[in-house]
Protein backbone atom coordinates (compact mmCIF):
# COMPACT_ATOMS: atom_id res chain seq x y z
CA UNK A 1 0.00 0.00 0.00
CA UNK A 2 1.45 3.44 -0.88
CA UNK A 3 1.22 6.55 1.87
CA UNK A 4 -0.18 9.58 1.05
CA UNK A 5 0.87 12.90 3.15
CA UNK A 6 -1.57 15.67 1.89
CA UNK A 7 -0.23 19.46 3.98
CA UNK A 8 -2.63 20.78 5.19
CA UNK A 9 -1.46 24.11 4.87
CA UNK A 10 1.86 25.40 4.33
CA UNK A 11 4.19 26.30 7.67
CA UNK A 12 4.39 29.41 9.32
CA UNK A 13 8.17 28.16 9.64
CA UNK A 14 10.46 25.63 8.20
CA UNK A 15 9.49 22.37 8.39
CA UNK A 16 12.35 19.28 8.33
CA UNK A 17 11.34 16.11 6.82
CA UNK A 18 13.95 14.24 6.74
CA UNK A 19 12.12 11.48 8.68
CA UNK A 20 9.99 10.50 5.89
CA UNK A 21 11.32 7.62 3.97
CA UNK A 22 9.72 4.81 2.48
CA UNK A 23 11.46 2.72 4.82
CA UNK A 24 10.71 4.28 7.99
CA UNK A 25 7.17 4.25 7.07
CA UNK A 26 7.11 0.40 5.86
CA UNK A 27 4.60 -1.39 8.19
CA UNK A 28 3.51 0.91 10.51
CA UNK A 29 0.07 2.02 10.85
CA UNK A 30 -2.15 5.05 10.26
CA UNK A 31 -2.25 6.20 13.68
CA UNK A 32 1.63 5.10 13.93
CA UNK A 33 2.94 7.72 11.07
CA UNK A 34 0.58 10.11 12.65
CA UNK A 35 2.81 10.24 15.95
CA UNK A 36 5.83 11.05 13.37
CA UNK A 37 7.58 13.58 15.34
CA UNK A 38 8.73 15.99 12.40
CA UNK A 39 11.12 19.46 13.29
CA UNK A 40 9.88 22.24 13.15
CA UNK A 41 12.86 25.02 14.47
CA UNK A 42 14.15 23.65 17.88
CA UNK A 43 9.99 21.65 18.60
CA UNK A 44 9.19 18.24 17.48
CA UNK A 45 5.55 17.88 16.89
CA UNK A 46 3.56 14.69 15.64
CA UNK A 47 2.98 14.34 11.69
CA UNK A 48 -0.46 15.16 12.00
CA UNK A 49 -0.31 18.87 12.80
CA UNK A 50 1.06 19.12 9.25
CA UNK A 51 -0.32 16.43 7.28
CA UNK A 52 -3.09 14.54 6.19
CA UNK A 53 -2.31 10.54 6.06
CA UNK A 54 -3.83 8.21 3.31
CA UNK A 55 -3.17 4.93 1.89
CA UNK A 56 -3.90 4.05 -1.17
CA UNK A 57 -3.16 0.66 -3.42
CA UNK A 58 -0.03 1.15 -5.05
CA UNK A 59 4.19 0.41 -4.54
CA UNK A 60 4.71 -0.45 -0.74
CA UNK A 61 8.19 1.60 -1.54
CA UNK A 62 5.81 4.87 -2.18
CA UNK A 63 5.66 7.66 -0.78
CA UNK A 64 3.66 10.58 -2.03
CA UNK A 65 3.81 14.46 -0.96
CA UNK A 66 1.30 16.46 -2.08
CA UNK A 67 0.87 20.45 -1.75
CA UNK A 68 3.09 23.48 -1.92
CA UNK A 69 6.21 22.30 0.45
CA UNK A 70 8.31 25.58 -0.75
CA UNK A 71 8.91 25.63 3.25
CA UNK A 72 9.58 22.02 3.87
CA UNK A 73 13.31 21.04 3.45
CA UNK A 74 15.36 18.07 3.55
CA UNK A 75 12.71 15.70 1.33
CA UNK A 76 14.59 12.33 0.82
CA UNK A 77 17.31 13.01 3.18
CA UNK A 78 20.24 10.08 2.42
CA UNK A 79 17.02 7.88 0.54
CA UNK A 80 18.77 4.46 -0.03
CA UNK A 81 15.98 2.70 -1.71
CA UNK A 82 12.01 3.34 -2.55
CA UNK A 83 10.56 6.39 -4.55
CA UNK A 84 8.99 9.39 -3.21
CA UNK A 85 6.96 11.66 -5.82
CA UNK A 86 6.16 15.60 -4.75
CA UNK A 87 3.16 16.82 -6.35
CA UNK A 88 4.28 19.93 -5.89
CA UNK A 89 7.60 22.80 -5.01
CA UNK A 90 9.90 21.70 -2.10
CA UNK A 91 12.41 23.53 -0.07
CA UNK A 92 16.16 23.04 0.64
CA UNK A 93 18.10 19.68 0.52
CA UNK A 94 16.25 17.71 -1.25
CA UNK A 95 17.58 14.63 -1.73
CA UNK A 96 20.34 15.10 0.17
CA UNK A 97 23.19 12.59 0.51
CA UNK A 98 20.81 10.04 -1.14
CA UNK A 99 22.73 6.57 -2.35
CA UNK A 100 19.90 5.15 -4.24
CA UNK A 101 15.83 4.92 -5.37
CA UNK A 102 14.11 7.83 -6.90
CA UNK A 103 12.86 11.13 -6.39
CA UNK A 104 10.47 12.98 -8.62
CA UNK A 105 9.45 16.17 -7.90
CA UNK A 106 6.73 18.43 -9.93
CA UNK A 107 7.74 21.87 -8.97
CA UNK A 108 10.56 23.84 -8.39
CA UNK A 109 13.51 23.31 -5.76
CA UNK A 110 15.50 25.57 -3.24
CA UNK A 111 19.02 25.62 -2.29
CA UNK A 112 21.20 22.47 -2.32
CA UNK A 113 19.17 20.03 -4.18
CA UNK A 114 20.76 16.90 -4.63
CA UNK A 115 24.08 17.87 -2.74
CA UNK A 116 26.25 14.84 -1.83
CA UNK A 117 23.98 12.25 -3.95
CA UNK A 118 25.95 8.93 -3.85
CA UNK A 119 23.51 6.93 -5.97
CA UNK A 120 19.99 7.35 -7.56
CA UNK A 121 18.11 9.16 -9.64
CA UNK A 122 17.06 13.19 -8.42
CA UNK A 123 14.28 14.54 -11.12
CA UNK A 124 12.68 18.17 -10.42
CA UNK A 125 10.50 19.12 -13.38
CA UNK A 126 11.09 23.09 -12.60
CA UNK A 127 13.48 25.12 -11.22
CA UNK A 128 16.70 24.50 -8.87
CA UNK A 129 17.98 26.94 -6.53
CA UNK A 130 21.74 27.62 -6.05
CA UNK A 131 24.26 25.08 -5.08
CA UNK A 132 22.19 22.46 -6.41
CA UNK A 133 24.44 19.20 -6.76
CA UNK A 134 27.21 20.66 -4.49
CA UNK A 135 29.22 19.74 -1.08
CA UNK A 136 27.29 20.71 1.95
CA UNK A 137 28.51 24.09 3.44
CA UNK A 138 32.16 23.02 4.89
CA UNK A 139 32.23 19.97 3.03
CA UNK A 140 35.36 19.18 0.63
CA UNK A 141 32.99 16.89 -1.86
CA UNK A 142 29.84 17.05 -3.94
CA UNK A 143 28.35 14.92 -5.84
CA UNK A 144 29.38 11.18 -5.78
CA UNK A 145 27.32 9.24 -8.02
CA UNK A 146 23.62 9.37 -9.41
CA UNK A 147 22.10 11.60 -11.52
CA UNK A 148 20.22 14.72 -11.68
CA UNK A 149 17.81 15.93 -14.07
CA UNK A 150 16.51 19.30 -13.90
CA UNK A 151 14.06 20.30 -16.54
CA UNK A 152 14.33 24.26 -15.69
CA UNK A 153 16.62 26.50 -14.85
CA UNK A 154 19.68 26.10 -12.34
CA UNK A 155 20.98 28.65 -10.06
CA UNK A 156 25.11 29.53 -9.32
CA UNK A 157 27.38 26.88 -8.61
CA UNK A 158 25.88 24.01 -10.28
CA UNK A 159 27.81 20.29 -9.38
CA UNK A 160 30.45 22.70 -7.38
CA UNK A 161 33.36 20.47 -6.67
CA UNK A 162 31.66 17.06 -8.44
CA UNK A 163 33.37 13.86 -8.35
CA UNK A 164 31.35 11.78 -10.42
CA UNK A 165 28.09 10.98 -11.91
CA UNK A 166 25.37 13.31 -14.44
CA UNK A 167 23.84 16.33 -13.68
CA UNK A 168 21.71 17.31 -16.80
CA UNK A 169 19.76 20.83 -17.10
CA UNK A 170 17.37 21.34 -19.73
CA UNK A 171 17.20 25.16 -19.29
CA UNK A 172 20.33 27.71 -18.24
CA UNK A 173 22.85 27.63 -15.42
CA UNK A 174 23.78 30.54 -13.33
CA UNK A 175 27.31 31.46 -12.95
CA UNK A 176 30.11 29.08 -11.70
CA UNK A 177 28.62 25.89 -13.74
CA UNK A 178 30.53 23.42 -12.92
CA UNK A 179 33.44 25.12 -10.56
CA UNK A 180 36.07 23.09 -9.21
CA UNK A 181 34.72 20.03 -10.88
CA UNK A 182 36.80 17.08 -10.45
CA UNK A 183 34.88 14.51 -12.33
CA UNK A 184 31.84 13.67 -14.18
CA UNK A 185 29.69 15.23 -16.46
CA UNK A 186 27.95 18.52 -16.27
CA UNK A 187 25.07 18.71 -19.34
CA UNK A 188 23.62 22.25 -19.68
CA UNK A 189 20.97 22.21 -22.07
CA UNK A 190 20.47 26.56 -22.81
CA UNK A 191 23.65 28.97 -21.61
CA UNK A 192 25.47 29.08 -18.58
CA UNK A 193 26.39 32.30 -16.52
CA UNK A 194 29.54 33.66 -15.55
CA UNK A 195 32.78 31.57 -15.03
CA UNK A 196 32.05 28.78 -16.09
CA UNK A 197 33.67 25.53 -15.36
CA UNK A 198 36.07 27.82 -12.48
CA UNK A 199 39.36 25.84 -11.18
CA UNK A 200 37.86 22.37 -12.73
CA UNK A 201 40.65 20.27 -12.41
CA UNK A 202 39.01 16.47 -14.95
CA UNK A 203 35.39 16.49 -16.26
CA UNK A 204 33.14 17.37 -18.95
CA UNK A 205 30.84 20.43 -18.71
CA UNK A 206 28.79 20.62 -21.81
CA UNK A 207 26.42 23.65 -22.70
CA UNK A 208 24.42 22.78 -25.55
CA UNK A 209 22.89 26.55 -25.85
CA UNK A 210 26.58 28.10 -26.79
CA UNK A 211 27.11 31.40 -25.54
CA UNK A 212 30.02 30.36 -23.20
CA UNK A 213 32.15 33.22 -22.27
CA UNK A 214 35.02 30.90 -21.08
CA UNK A 215 37.81 32.81 -19.07
CA UNK A 216 40.77 32.91 -20.60
CA UNK A 217 41.98 29.81 -18.61
CA UNK A 218 40.32 27.55 -20.98
CA UNK A 219 41.94 27.38 -24.53
CA UNK A 220 40.90 25.72 -28.11
CA UNK A 221 42.22 22.36 -28.57
CA UNK A 222 42.74 20.43 -31.86
CA UNK A 223 42.72 16.77 -31.33
CA UNK A 224 40.44 14.90 -33.03
CA UNK A 225 37.39 14.10 -30.61
CA UNK A 226 34.44 13.06 -32.92
CA UNK A 227 34.44 9.36 -31.87
CA UNK A 228 34.27 10.43 -27.93
CA UNK A 229 32.04 13.10 -29.01
CA UNK A 230 29.62 10.87 -30.55
CA UNK A 231 29.23 8.34 -27.35
CA UNK A 232 28.55 11.06 -25.19
CA UNK A 233 26.37 12.78 -27.50
CA UNK A 234 24.15 9.29 -28.21
CA UNK A 235 24.18 9.05 -24.57
CA UNK A 236 22.52 12.35 -23.75
CA UNK A 237 20.35 12.39 -27.03
CA UNK A 238 17.50 9.80 -24.96
CA UNK A 239 17.29 12.60 -22.69
CA UNK A 240 15.31 14.96 -25.63
CA UNK A 241 14.64 18.92 -25.48
CA UNK A 242 18.17 20.45 -26.14
CA UNK A 243 19.82 17.20 -26.08
CA UNK A 244 17.95 15.52 -28.54
CA UNK A 245 20.09 16.49 -32.17
CA UNK A 246 23.50 16.55 -30.49
CA UNK A 247 24.98 13.25 -32.70
CA UNK A 248 24.16 15.31 -35.84
CA UNK A 249 26.10 18.52 -34.70
CA UNK A 250 30.37 18.96 -34.41
CA UNK A 251 31.51 20.21 -30.74
CA UNK A 252 34.71 22.78 -30.29
CA UNK A 253 36.38 21.72 -27.19
CA UNK A 254 37.89 23.91 -24.74
CA UNK A 255 40.23 22.39 -22.58
CA UNK A 256 41.00 23.86 -18.84
CA UNK A 257 40.93 24.55 -16.37
CA UNK A 258 45.12 25.52 -16.72
CA UNK A 259 45.58 26.98 -13.81
CA UNK A 260 44.34 23.84 -11.96
CA UNK A 261 46.27 21.78 -14.69
CA UNK A 262 44.05 21.87 -17.76
CA UNK A 263 42.65 18.41 -17.80
CA UNK A 264 39.12 19.59 -18.08
CA UNK A 265 36.83 20.39 -21.09
CA UNK A 266 34.12 22.54 -22.14
CA UNK A 267 32.21 21.14 -24.77
CA UNK A 268 30.41 23.58 -27.41
CA UNK A 269 28.18 21.88 -29.54
CA UNK A 270 27.97 24.05 -33.31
Amino acid sequence: MTWTLTLKQPPALRLDLRALLPAALAGRSVAAVETLPLWQGRQSLPLAEFFQVGRGDGPEDLLVLEGDLARCDRIGWQLAAGRIEVRGSVGDLVGTGMSGGEILVDGHAGLLAGCEMQGGRLTVLGDVGDFAAAPLPGSMEGVRGGVLLVHGCAGARLADRMRRGLVLVHGDAGDFAASRLVAGTVAVGGTAGLHPGFHMRRGTLLCAGGGVAATPSFVPTRHEVGVIWQLLARSLAGYGGAFDGLPARRVQRLAGDVATGGRGEILLPQ
